[in-house]
């Protein structure tokens, strides 16, 4: 054991690429940072961005919004959720998930979490026939991906839509299907914390005409779809212009441009993450006490955090490795603190959601440790970082 100090900051990010900030600059000099504020001729930022999302995703259709947040709203409206209907979705989740839900006035109800961190395919059974819901809302926690093949099939058995989560699985796959692709739509954020960064900001994509249709309009686009090159045909809003409102949540140029040149080097960027996330989970790897997620061969996922579980620890000795590595530069979040911090929060504390409860799931979600891994990191404090809280658990477990 030792007593090294980690000096790095968890939150800071990357500095934008040098030609992301000359679009930037480029934009904010023409004056033009609408999305539909273009010059005769000029695609815009925003719609060229829409065309090579959807073009990377494979997706027909791509629509840049404000916020990965606004994205499942948008979706949950696009799909003609109404009041009061059930919408399931993981107990594992972060609270823009169940508050997309309840914007609409849907209801949310909880699906319980593996000890693999995705949704049990068994309660999601139980609950689909419990509730009749037709929509569920699945959200790659922590970009961990569940079996999408038995999913679906049991969705698709069912008649049950699914809307994808993917603010972090940017750049995953399943068994080679990109994240987002199995479902009738993914979302995706651009907020700081995620792949590609823009402060805030996300992504909609479907390969059904009227969906796509109705979420341009949903967006705000007033009668200005033609102008989205990732868009439907125009007889497609023919159908929908009339009766749907428009809920303002439109990207604009200046992150578009941003975006643009980001989403150029985001498979890099996955294979640097993925290169910090094994680090860490090599020098983990059989520490008492500790349980490592073990990730399916399927799953190529982005590792941009790191997570592992204390099964069963008792509060005061997780509250304890808590303060010790955070004494020692470690940021470590809990997703089974008694109170909501942060951005950890669990199910129970979102009550304006109908009380639930779900035993098994508890167990897990109390046991949650989760870490961020930010590029700003090398594979040396990588190792660090694992080295520090191995030592520290080693000291609480004697």
């Amino acid at each position: 054991m030792s007593d090294e100090v980690f000096k790095g900051n968890f939150t800071q990010q990357e500095p934008i690429p040098e030609e992301a900030i000359e679009a930037a600059v480029a934009v904010m000099r023409s004056g033009r940072l609408h999305r539909y504020n273009t010059a005769p001729g000029e695609a815009g930022e925003v719609a060229l961005l829409e065309q090579e999302f959807a073009a990377y995703t494979g997706a027909k259709f791509c629509l840049a919004v404000a916020s990965g947040g606004y994205a499942l709203g948008c979706a949950l409206r696009a799909l003609e959720v109404q009041p009061d209907a059930p919408v399931l979705t993981n107990a594992f989740t972060l609270a823009p998930v169940p508050g997309a839900i309840a914007s609409v006035g849907a209801k949310p109800v909880f699906v319980g979490v593996t000890e693999g961190l995705v949704i049990d395919l068994d309660d999601l059974q139980v609950k689909i026939a419990e509730t009749g819901a037709k929509v569920l809302m699945l959200s790659h926690m922590r970009g961990h991906i569940v079996d999408m093949d038995a999913l679906m099939y049991i969705c698709n058995g069912a008649g049950v839509a699914v809307i994808e989560d993917c603010a972090h699985t940017m750049g995953a796959h399943w068994d080679g299907v990109p994240s987002g692709r199995h479902g009738v739509i993914g979302c995706y954020s651009t907020q700081t914390y995620k792949h590609i960064n823009s402060g805030e900001g996300g992504f909609l994509i479907t390969d059904d005409d009227e969906i796509a249709a109705r979420a341009i309009m949903l967006s705000g686009s007033y009668m200005l779809y033609g102008k989205h090159l990732a868009g439907p045909a125009p007889e497609v809003f023919e159908k929908v212009k009339y009766n749907t409102p428009n809920v303002s949540g439109r990207m604009d140029h200046l992150r578009a441009a941003i975006l643009r040149v980001q989403l150029r080097s985001l498979e890099a960027q996955v294979e640097n993450w993925n290169a910090r996330y094994r680090v860490v989970e090599a020098g983990l790897r059989d520490t008492p006490g500790v349980t490592l997620i073990d990730r399916p061969q399927q799953e190529h996922y982005v590792g941009s955090s790191f997570q592992f579980l204390l099964m069963d620890w008792p509060d005061a000795k997780i509250e304890a490795l808590v303060a010790a590595c955070l004494k020692r530069g470690v940021e470590l979040k809990w997703f089974g603190a008694p109170e909501p911090t942060a951005f950890t929060s669990r199910y129970e504390s979102w009550r304006y959601a109908e009380p639930q409860s779900l035993p098994d799931s508890d167990r897990v979600l109390r046991a949650i440790m989760d870490m961020r891994l930010p590029l700003t990191f090398s594979l040396e404090d990588c190792a660090m970082l694992a080295r520090i809280i191995r030592d520290e658990v080693t000291r609480l477990a004697h």
